[in-house]
């Protein structure tokens, strides 16, 4: 095995476990410019036909074959370690995570030059600057930024209405509307103890971050210790016993057990009742399957006491273009950037806001056309009809708000790492269902982490 071959397998052994958030590019040999190959993690059936379509036009176009693969989560990892073997990656890869980014820029498997180009040539003012900013380090892009979608602290704001209580906004507010409605069979707040994004936009509000610039695992932080007390007080008081996951605390705000949910965006159409796999169930839904969408708020940016703003949570997804890829690959990811870009945006719309927010003749034609997209999947119809406009602002916007731990320290592997492994998840989940104290679990999960870091280095 020659050097470069050796340095791939190298990044493969690290980021292989990461599954959807850590793809690896990169290859030894330099593809022709006649063909690429595209890895794409939009790999549903509808989904990977547009994607077949769109690359079409791109033939058309530009005269360059374009193979799209779709990579299936469970053979994510053996995919990726049989192509490295044998030289073989792919030139460009859609849907990549942030912490996969950052996990293969440690490696030197990304070609940062080649995105800068893409970003330079498309107009870097059309982008989100905060999406940019996530997609780089120090200053150099590693990858161009496609779309992202939002963490959301969703609330029965009729409910809220009748209590005389404020919007969710920050600890105070959470707890004391917990507190108050949690009664009888209904619970204040629905969360997840499986995986650490519930607790982690939560976490980000309170100034609480996983890691320092300088590299030092802070989660036993006073911030950080005053996040875990406060989840551990939500959850154990005011919520559904046991361990809960992204099913469970969704099923339990669309049945109209719980009065707010911490969920991604992607739970917009479900509340609208344009999904019939996960038709909301409330008493009042019966009548009106649309009721829970009329009827709730939505807060974005959530302040603890030790933060200094408002912060949000979400996840944004990447074009990567590897090592040695072929020249045309640049080619097509600004086409999916522009041509192909509505396209790519209506497979989703509620989890797909615009990164890219217009063009340089028309810097919101992107953002205007996405508010325009309908979502849903047994119905189809725009957000906008069932939300107020106030709520679709804030969802338009979130690519400026986001953040998310490690990768803007620039420690992307690291979160990638905990993606897979979990040490923050199993520290919630013993101290909301084991009883661990918060201080302990906030140890607990410092502790693994930094063991975590240790193997990266």
């Amino acid at each position: 095995m020659n050097a470069k071959k050796r340095t791939i397998a190298a990044a493969v052994a690290l980021v292989g476990a990461m599954a959807l958030t850590s793809c690896s590019p990169g290859g030894e040999e330099t593809a022709q410019d006649g063909s690429l190959t595209v890895w794409t993690l939009e790999r549903q059936p509808d989904r990977v036909e547009i994607q077949k379509q769109i690359a079409a036009d791109f033939t058309k176009q530009s005269g360059v074959e374009v193979e799209i693969v779709a990579v299936d989560e469970a053979q994510y990892n053996q995919l990726l370690v049989s192509s490295a073997a044998s030289g073989e990656l792919p030139d460009v890869i859609g849907g990549l995570g942030l912490p996969g980014v950052g996990a293969l820029q440690a490696n030197d498997l990304l070609d940062g030059d080649a995105a800068t180009r893409v970003v330079n040539e498309l107009g870097k003012d059309t982008f989100a600057p905060r999406s940019l900013e996530l997609a780089s380090i120090d200053g150099k892009q590693l990858a161009v930024p496609s779309d992202s979608w939002a963490s959301l602290l969703v609330y029965r704001k009729d409910l809220f209405d009748k209590a005389g209580l404020k919007a969710p906004e920050t600890y105070d507010d959470i707890l004391k509307a917990a507190q108050t409605l949690t009664t009888g069979n209904q619970v204040g707040f629905s969360g997840f103890t499986t995986n650490q994004e519930t607790f982690e936009h939560l976490a980000l509000g309170n100034d609480c971050q996983l890691v320092s610039d300088s590299a030092e695992i802070t989660l036993d932080s006073p911030e950080c210790t005053t996040s875990f007390n406060f989840y551990q007080e939500l959850m154990t008081k005011y919520s559904v016993p046991g361990e809960q996951d992204t099913n469970t605390a969704r099923s339990n705000y669309l049945s109209g057990r719980a009065a707010m949910v911490m969920f991604s965006s992607f739970i917009l159409d479900e509340m609208a009742g344009l999904r019939s796999d996960m038709l909301p169930s409330c008493a009042e839904c019966a009548g009106d399957p649309s009721y829970l969408a009329k009827n709730s708020g939505v807060v974005t940016a959530i302040k603890g006491p030790d933060g200094s703003e408002p912060a949000q949570f979400g996840s944004q997804v990447n074009w990567a273009i590897p090592v040695e890829a072929a020249s045309s690959a640049t080619d097509f990811v600004k086409y999916m950037m522009s041509d192909g870009y509505e396209r790519w945006l209506a497979f989703a719309p509620e989890g797909k806001v615009p990164s890219r927010q217009g063009t340089q003749d028309n810097p919101t034609a992107y953002v205007d056309a996405w508010k325009a997209m309908s979502s849903g999947t047994s119905t189809k119809a725009p957000l906008s009809d069932f939300y107020p406009q106030s709520v679709i602002d804030q969802l338009s916007t979130s690519p400026e708000k986001m953040s998310l731990w490690a990768v803007p320290q620039g420690q992307g592997a690291l979160a990638g790492a905990l993606l897979a492994e979990k040490p923050v998840a199993k520290a919630i989940n013993s101290m909301i269902t084991g009883g661990t104290s918060g201080q302990d679990a906030a140890k607990s999960a410092t502790d693994s982490v930094r063991t975590i870091q240790s193997t990266l280095k």
